[in-house]
């Protein structure tokens, strides 16, 4: 299996999702969102939520990929806006001394 980062570095999605979820990721806010957007009490740790999460936009994607009709931009960018802010909160964990 892949690490996180290889994951990461490898999500390929339209510049547009990106930059809209991007703007998300400064709003975001762990404790009230991770758990909604993901449909259970969140995880404590941010790289299992990261897995959680990029198992949910894989899915999203798939249905955008589709075109299908359930497909939600809105949510899309939501999916997008935790991932990047629960990488950034990973990221400073993982740099941060011990």
């Amino acid at each position: 299996m892949q690490d996180l980062q290889s994951l990461l570095g490898a999500l390929r999605r339209p510049s547009l999702l990106v930059r809209a979820a991007r703007f998300g990721a400064a709003e975001y806010r762990r404790e009230t969102q991770l758990g909604r957007i993901v449909g259970t009490p969140f995880p404590a740790r941010s790289g299992a939520a990261l897995m959680r999460l990029l198992e949910i936009e894989a899915e999203i994607d798939a249905g955008r990929r589709r075109r299908a009709a359930g497909y939600s931009p809105a949510r899309h960018v939501e999916v997008l806006a935790a991932i990047i802010a629960e990488a950034r909160i990973q990221q400073g964990a993982v740099d941060a001394p011990a």
